[in-house]
């Protein structure tokens, strides 16, 4: 049976370095990340004349817009999270290889030379913050991507007809069991009234995929001499820019206004469900909605929920997602509101036996191999 499998392809601009890799997302599992892994093919004369090439793992934070960069600014940095010399081979050099690479050596010929580096798991994961409408240049947020050059040392200054750069993106996906199920109660009193209003409200879950509808349950009793005029919930995405003390925000990325039931009369109560669903394409072009790391011409989406190991163990370059259903109860000018908010985590699933194909960009190539002979554990579909 003949198979073919799919790897993406990019080379230098002097065409003498060539990178090949099996997919440009990798797993966060929280506890590490999964291996960046792939093949370099060299020039006969870079062979010949035994020139050193290097390869490093590049994570780039952009913090502020590119067309606000005068006067020496710069509001991008950039962090080598591995290095390793590819050509000559170290000899202590004995990683086992994946796979893929063990076909694209057999396919390539005696010039491909396989790579494999390991980050940490503490790494912050791609995020992008959506640009205005007139905005310029790269959009904020945190990027990664592969750096394959020729030169005398791993700081040596890159020249950038011999040298390839492919992005890549380090993505978590949904856990596979549900946490406990989000329920919160609120209770509000008034100083010169007798009574409280409670606010009780409680999701039919904690982890939603995206596109997927949030129910929010909504129990309010009204011991008060308070009337209830309106009712209002909203999915809030928090962000996070940890280099800043005080970089958090918040955006609304969906939202639902209702008096049906309303008002609610002192000593009654009132029991509803309100669906909301946070989509992009209800946020298009608002400036700073976080969207999941993107590389060119694939679909984008809201940014992820965060998972850490340990809350407190924040890398400096990273953005921090997370999200809350938000309730408020408005009892007009002179009663205020009442207010209650409860977390939950939203994420793309896992993927099964069939994974999604990723589209190259527009300087990466897609190539197509042939695999005439392959074994049982071979028979996913590559990307």
């Amino acid at each position: 049976m003949v198979y073919n499998f799919k790897v993406f392809k990019k080379c230098a601009p002097n065409g003498k370095v060539t990178l090949y890799m099996g997919k440009r997302d990798f797993v966060d599992h929280v506890s590490g990340v999964e291996p960046i892994d792939g093949i370099v093919v060299l020039d006969d004369e870079y062979i010949r004349d035994n020139r050193k090439v290097y390869g490093q793992i590049v994570c780039s934070f952009r913090y502020g817009r590119e067309e606000d960069e005068v006067m020496g600014l710069n509001f991008q940095k950039e962090l080598c999270l591995a290095s390793e010399q590819i050509y000559p081979r170290p000899e202590k050099s004995d990683k086992e290889q994946t796979k893929l690479q063990e076909r694209l050596l057999k396919k390539l010929g005696s010039n491909a030379i396989p790579f494999t580096f390991n980050i940490s798991p503490n790494a912050p994961s791609s995020v992008t913050l959506q640009q205005g409408e007139d905005d310029n240049g790269d959009p904020c947020g945190v990027s990664y991507y592969v750096k394959i050059f020729a030169g005398e040392s791993e700081t040596d200054r890159t020249h950038r007809r011999s040298t390839v750069t492919l992005g890549i993106r380090k993505i978590q996906f949904a856990p596979t069991k549900q946490g406990q199920q989000p329920c919160t109660l609120v209770r509000k009193d008034f100083m010169l009234s007798p009574g409280e209003l409670e606010l009780e409200v409680t999701l039919d879950k904690q982890l939603y995929l995206h596109g997927e509808r949030i129910g929010v349950n909504i129990c309010i009793r009204n011991n008060s001499n308070k009337m209830v005029k309106k009712i209002k919930a909203m999915v809030q995405q928090g962000v996070d820019v940890v280099l800043f003390q005080n970089g958090s925000y918040r955006n609304t990325v969906a939202s639902l206004e209702t008096s049906e039931g309303c008002p609610i009369q002192p000593g009654s109560s009132l029991q509803k469900v309100m669906y909301l669903t946070p989509l992009l394409s209800s946020n298009k072009q608002r400036r700073g909605i976080a969207l999941d790391g993107q590389i060119k011409r694939q679909d984008q989406c809201l940014a992820s929920t965060t998972l850490l190991a340990q809350p407190d163990q924040r890398d400096a370059f990273g953005v921090i997602i997370s999200y809350a259903v938000k309730v408020k109860l408005f009892l007009g000018a002179l009663g205020g509101e009442l207010s209650a908010e409860l977390p939950f985590v939203l994420m793309h699933p896992k993927p099964g036996t069939k994974a999604k194909v990723i589209h190259a960009d527009s300087q990466a190539d897609v190539e197509t191999f042939r695999q005439d002979t392959i074994d049982q554990q071979a028979s996913v579909d590559f990307e």
